[in-house]
């Protein structure tokens, strides 16, 4: 045997002698770990720390003195024939550069591709056609080859010399590469002819993102080559990331001239404000209009018995529909020879009426009967609530696509309508990039139409029961963190996208006050209006305007899928002292909120300064997520209110932090909790009970 050999034996009798540690005392978060990691910083990535270093962006998360975005120019005639339901169209758009650098290629984006068979996609559609067609490009007036030779570099050749060639046309993105770049602070002028066919999508089954009913009816939308964002964030500027289906858009602001030529009689609405009333109008439609801003009430611009030529439009055989839409990011259309068009508004606070035009099938009347009001309250309630809504005009059209939006016009029915409208603030207002962040957008929204549903239907907006709800997904090896690029999120992308994050902003409010929250994301909203904010922008914009230090918070709900998983370990009493031992047992860490019930009579009550009344014989007692910046897991929360007897406790009675068993969260033990628990109760469910905590 040689020595090291023995070394070897003798290392392992040496382990073999050593107790191995237990199961419970491995494993993070159970009872015999003493402490846990405490991270209250957010992480910086590449694309932060070039921003920053750039000036474009800053840490008050505000945009930076050096803060520049693309601008766009689009113009473009479309030609639509209802028959085979094929558009034709020809576009022209001035890319603006404002950045330092040159653009060595314009990256695209044909959404319409993701109908054609052979490329990637995320969603089972209903209908596939051939994609889109581009027939003809040209860059500052050269053509650009359609077809032109693969872009191969042998090992240690240089670079083959730059051709102006277009490439990936078949795919959802694409590129064309410049031989004469656009320079820093020029523009270039690309055009472009397409085609396709409106996907038809079989009655009572749902579009993505648009499609035909029939031959009476057409929802059109991106529809167009569309200039990708080349923005301060990535290395190389462009945001190259496809097309997949679920996640959705990430787009430059820009102003649009778009010309619609269809035949007369049918309806268009669309982004944007008709230039034209008097030529694809009739008289009567147009004098109702003349009266939209002045009614409280919804009136008939077009009814179900005026059809075709000189009764749903003006005379003729074909209209050439035109409208104008400044600083938004898309354009979206409908059209139909049977829409019923019905016309409402919305006071603006600060701007005075708008109109929301209601397009739908007259045999959907019943089902649109509540568009008006509902939109209404929608833009009224938001612009309340973060800021003004921006555009001179809303529209909702009906469809098979049952909720999807675009600036001022959404596809949905009236049961999405609120959501959709919505969108209108993000991310049609705060650019957000909504395929790689999607709870800035989706989340965001879905934040808000609880508010919204609750001061429809006169309710206290109430966000208990959202943050603690978390809990039960918390751990699922399914889930991406929020900070996951949403296009590859993963079995649980709805998840990720619309559910965490009204729970984040339910913690949030916890920690903070809801009314504090909607103050900070209000400013948020103003200071990237038109612009496109990143999570880290968000994060640090919401710290200063909190005036808190929120690391800690940001890095669990946005980097992490952890929990807090509280409870109480112990009461116990001293004299005129209790004090209420608990515990979190997961790595997300979140203020100590205790509903203390006291004695119906005893000494006169005298609250500690942490304490807040909420009658003669209850209290909310606090302490900050500061007490476990140790690292500990165990806090003993000490309770002295004069003597008076302390007879039931309960944590986080708000059920705003991730807990996945509230039987341990009251004091004496509730045995009806673990009943509560196992309906959903304690959980905030629409339709259950909101939190044990609110009785």
């Amino acid at each position: 045997m040689n020595v090291r050999s023995l070394s070897a034996l003798s290392l392992a009798v040496a382990f073999a002698a050593t107790p191995l540690p237990t199961l419970a005392q491995a494993m993070p978060g159970t009872q015999a770990s003493s402490l846990r990691p405490v991270h209250r910083t957010l992480p910086h990535t590449d694309m932060i720390r070039r921003a920053w270093a750039a000036g474009t962006r800053d840490a008050t998360g505000r945009p930076g003195p050096n803060y520049w975005q693309l601008w766009m120019d689009y113009t473009i005639h479309a030609s639509f024939d209802p028959a085979s339901g094929m558009v034709t169209g020809r576009e022209s758009v001035v890319i603006h550069n404002p950045s330092d650098s040159a653009m060595t290629k314009i990256q695209l984006r044909l959404d319409q591709n993701l109908f054609a068979p052979n490329v990637p996609k995320l969603v089972s559609l209903p209908a596939l056609t051939d994609g889109m067609e581009i027939s003809r490009m040209a860059f500052n007036g050269q053509e650009v080859n359609l077809n032109p030779p693969p872009q191969r570099r042998g090992r240690g050749a240089p670079p083959p010399a730059p051709v102006l060639g277009a490439y990936g046309l078949d795919l959802t993105t694409a590129y064309v590469t410049l031989p004469d770049p656009i320079a820093a602070h020029g523009s270039g002028t690309l055009e472009a002819d397409w085609s396709f066919r409106v996907p038809p999508v079989p009655a009572g089954v749902r579009g993505e993102r648009m499609g035909a009913w029939g031959d009476s009816l057409y929802e059109v939308a991106q529809w167009y080559p569309r200039v990708a964002v080349f923005d301060d964030l990535r290395q190389g500027g462009w945001d190259t990331d496809p097309y997949l289906g679920p996640s959705e858009f990430y787009n430059n602001f820009g102003r649009f001239d778009v010309t619609i030529d269809l035949p007369a009689g049918w309806i268009v609405g669309a982004t944007g404000v008709l230039q034209n009333p008097e030529e694809v109008l009739t008289a009567k439609a147009r004098q109702v209009l003349s009266h939209a801003l002045d009614a409280d009430t919804t009136l008939t611009v077009v009814s179900a018995d005026e059809r075709g030529p000189g009764n749903s439009t003006a005379e003729g055989n074909r209209l050439s529909w035109h409208f104008v839409a400044d600083t938004v990011g898309d354009v979206a259309w409908a059209t139909s020879n049977q829409f019923v068009w019905d016309v409402s508004r919305a006071t603006i606070p600060g701007r005075g009426p708008v109109p929301i035009n209601i397009l739908y099938l007259p045999g959907n009347a019943q089902r649109y009967a509540d568009a008006g009001p509902t939109v209404r309250h929608a833009l009224e309630f938001y612009s309340k609530l973060w800021m003004p809504y921006a555009f001179p005009q809303e529209t909702i059209v009906d469809g098979p696509e049952g909720g999807m939006e675009y600036p001022m016009f959404i596809m949905s029915s009236v049961g999405a309508a609120d959501h959709e409208t919505g969108h209108e603030w993000w991310p049609m207002m705060v650019g957000t990039n909504e395929t790689w962040y999607g709870f800035m957008d989706e989340g965001f929204n879905q934040y808000m139409n609880i508010l919204s549903r609750d001061d429809r239907t006169g309710q206290p907006m109430d966000l208990d029961g959202q943050g603690q709800r978390y809990g039960r997904t918390s751990g699922d090896e399914h889930e991406a963190p929020l900070m996951w690029d949403a296009n590859y999120g993963g079995p649980m992308y709805s998840f990720q996208a619309y559910s965490k994050a009204p729970m984040m902003l339910s913690a949030l409010g916890g920690v903070v006050g809801d009314t504090a929250v909607w103050r900070a994301m209000s400013a948020y909203a103003k200071a990237w209006r038109f612009k496109h904010p990143s999570p880290w922008d968000y994060a640090y914009f919401m710290d200063n305007a909190l005036g808190k230090d929120l690391g800690w918070f940001w890095y669990s709900w946005l980097f992490t899928t952890d929990a807090v998983d509280g409870g109480i370990q112990n009461v116990s009493h001293d004299g005129a002292r209790t004090t209420v031992t608990v515990r979190q047992g997961g790595d997300m860490i979140s203020p100590v909120v205790l509903k203390v019930f006291l004695a119906s009579s005893g000494p006169p009550v005298v609250p500690p300064d942490n304490a807040r009344m909420t009658s003669d014989t209850t209290a909310i007692v606090r302490w900050p997520a500061d007490v476990w910046f140790d690292g500990s897991r165990i806090f003993d929360a000490v309770l002295d209110f004069g003597g008076r007897q302390v007879t039931k406790v309960m944590l986080d009675p708000g059920c705003r932090f991730p807990d996945r068993d509230i039987t341990d969260n009251v004091w004496p033990t509730d045995p009806s909790l673990g009943e509560q628990q196992g309906r959903g109760g304690g959980f905030a469910r629409f339709g259950g009970p909101r939190c044990y905590g609110s009785s």
